[in-house]
C-alpha cells in the first residue's frame, strides 16, 4: 500500500501556538486585525522554537500523558485494579474497549494534534538555513515519530503477528492531503517512523537535556523499535550508540531508590522524559494519583491500582533488591496488609513525590537501563547467551544484588532460556513505565 498522506488540520486548528481573537464580520473577506498566517505565525527562528515548545507541551497533556500510560501499563500483568469503577481504564484493564472510549478515542485524538503541530513546523524550515534550525526541524521530526510509535502499538498489532498483512495507523506526514485517509499497513508505519528517526538524528547536532530530543534520544528509540521490528542487529548498533555515546550514566544504587523523584534533566540515565513543572500537577487526574494516596493525609490520590501479587512475588526472591523501593505495602496499626477488596495496597510511586509534591512526576520515556536490556534480548535472540547475561548482569548489580544473585551460563536459576532471563529483568526493571505488555506481545508470549 502507498503511504498515504494525512491531514487534521481543519479538525484541531492552529491553537497550540497561536492566540486568535474571532470577529464577527459582514464582509466573508474580512479578517481579524490582529489574526496571523502560518508564514507570518512562523516567520522567524525564535516563532519556530516557541511553536516547538508548544508541540513538546502536546505531550504534556493529559490526554497523551495519562492515557498513554493506562493503555501501555494497564493491559500488562504487574498491575492489578483492586475494584470495579465506572472509569473506562476499567474496559482498558479488563481488554473490554469500545469505540466511545474516551480513554482511546482521546488519545488519538491527542497524537494526531502532537504530529499535526510538528508538521507544520517542519514544512516552515528549509534544511540547511542553520544549525539552529535543522535542530528544530529534527526535534519535530522525533515528536512526530514518538507519536506514531505510540499510535500503532496501541492501535495495530504487534509488529511479529503480520506486519505486512494488518493495518496500523494512518502516515501524517504532511498538513495537506487526503481529509479521508486510509490506515496504513503496521510494515509500513514503521518504515516511515525509522526513516524519520534517521533523519532526526542527522539533523540534531545540539546536545540538550533530556526535556528535548537530541541525537542520542533518537538513537535510543530507534533502538527500540529495531527490536518491536526484529531487526535485531540494528536494535543492538543503535544501544551501542547511546550507552557509548558518554552522555548518559546508570545512577548509583542508593540515588536510584530514589530515581523518579529529582527533575529528569538532573538525572544522568534519564534519556527522555515528559517534563512537567509544578503548573503541571494534575492531582487526582495524575497517573500517581491511581497508584498512591499520601499515608498520613489520605487525601492525594485514589491508591486504587497496586502492584500484582505475580510481581511482588518475582521481586521476593531477592530481599536486598532496591527495587523494593518502588513499592510501599500499606499496614494497619498491627502491622497487618491493608487490603481494598481482596487486593494487598502495594503502593507504586514511580509517579510521586517529584519536587516534594504527592502526585507530580515527569513520565521517563526513555532511559539508559532499557538500552542495556534492549542489547540484552536482541544478543539472546542471536545466541549471544553471554553477552546477554553480562547485560542483565549490570543490571542486577546496580540494583545491589550480587554474588549468586548474578546470573551465569550454567546457573540461569531456574529459566528455560537466556531469553526468558531478560524478560523477565525487563520486568523488573522497566516495571510501571508502560513495557511489560509491549515486551510480551513482542515474543509472543501469553499474558
Amino acid at each position: 500500500m502507498e503511504k498515504m498522506k494525512f491531514t487534521i488540520g481543519k479538525k484541531i486548528g492552529f491553537a497550540f501556538f497561536l492566540s486568535v481573537i474571532t470577529l464577527m464580520a459582514c464582509d466573508k473577506n474580512l479578517q481579524p486585525f490582529d489574526s496571523k498566517t502560518d508564514k507570518q505565525a512562523l516567520g522567524t527562528p525564535e516563532d519556530l522554537q516557541t511553536a516547538t515548545y508548544g508541540a513538546y507541551a502536546g505531550l504534556v497533556h493529559a490526554d497523551y500523558t495519562r492515557f498513554q500510560h493506562i493503555l501501555s501499563e494497564y493491559p500488562g500483568d504487574n498491575v492489578a485494579l483492586s475494584g470495579t469503577t465506572t472509569d473506562p481504564l476499567y474496559n482498558v484493564y479488563n481488554y473490554t474497549d469500545f469505540p466511545g472510549n474516551n480513554i482511546t478515542t482521546s488519545f488519538w485524538r491527542q497524537a494526531y494534534k502532537v504530529i499535526f503541530s510538528a508538521n507544520q513546523i517542519i514544512e516552515h524550515i528549509n534544511e540547511g538555513e542553520s544549525e539552529v534550525l535543522d535542530q528544530l526541524q529534527g526535534e519535530n521530526r522525533y515528536l512526530r515519530s514518538m507519536a506514531h510509535f505510540d499510535l500503532v502499538r496501541f492501535f495495530g498489532r504487534p509488529y511479529s503477528q503480520g506486519a505486512s498483512e494488518h493495518p496500523g495507523v494512518v502516515i501524517a506526514d504532511r498538513t495537506d492531503g487526503d481529509p479521508l485517509p486510509t490506515r496504513s499497513r503496521v510494515s509500513e508505519v514503521y518504515d516511515f517512523i525509522i526513516a524519520d528517526l534517521l533523519k532526526a538524528a542527522e539533523q540534531m547536532r545540539i546536545s540538550k537535556d533530556s526535556r528535548y530530543a537530541s541525537k542520542e534520544v533518537a538513537y535510543a528509540l530507534l533502538s527500540r523499535i529495531y527490536l518491536y521490528a526484529g531487526q535485531l542487529d540494528k536494535a543492538i548498533e543503535y544501544a551501542d550508540l547511546v550507552i557509548n555515546s558518554g552522555r548518559y550514566q546508570l545512577v548509583e544504587t542508593a540515588a536510584y531508590k530514589t530515581y523518579f523523584r529529582p527533575v529528569p534533566e538532573s538525572n544522568p540515565e534519564t534519556i527522555f522524559a515528559i517534563r512537567h513543572t509544578i503548573a503541571d500537577n494534575r492531582l487526582k487526574g495524575a497517573i500517581g494519583s491511581m497508584y498512591y494516596n499520601d499515608p498520613v493525609t489520605q487525601s492525594t490520590g485514589w491508591g486504587e491500582i497496586y502492584a500484582s501479587m505475580d510481581y511482588i512475588n518475582l521481586l521476593n526472591k531477592y530481599p536486598e533488591d532496591a527495587r523494593h523501593s518502588f513499592i510501599e505495602l500499606q499496614l494497619d496499626a498491627n502491622g497487618d496488609t491493608l487490603k481494598r477488596g481482596n487486593v494487598p495496597k502495594f503502593y507504586i510511586n514511580k509517579y510521586n513525590w517529584q519536587e516534594n509534591i504527592a502526585n507530580l512526576s515527569s513520565p521517563v520515556y526513555l532511559r539508559l537501563a532499557e538500552m542495556y536490556l534492549i542489547r540484552a534480548e536482541a544478543n539472546a535472540k542471536l545466541g549471544n547467551d553471554q553477552l546477554a547475561l553480562d547485560d542483565v548482569n549490570v543490571i542486577r548489580q546496580r540494583a545491589g544484588l550480587s554474588g549468586s544473585a548474578l546470573y551465569q551460563l550454567g546457573d540461569l536459576k531456574g529459566h528455560e532460556s537466556v531469553l526468558d532471563v531478560v524478560l523477565e529483568e525487563l520486568r523488573l526493571e522497566l516495571a510501571f513505565e508502560g513495557h511489560r505488555a509491549g515486551d510480551l506481545f513482542r515474543n509472543n508470549r501469553p499474558l
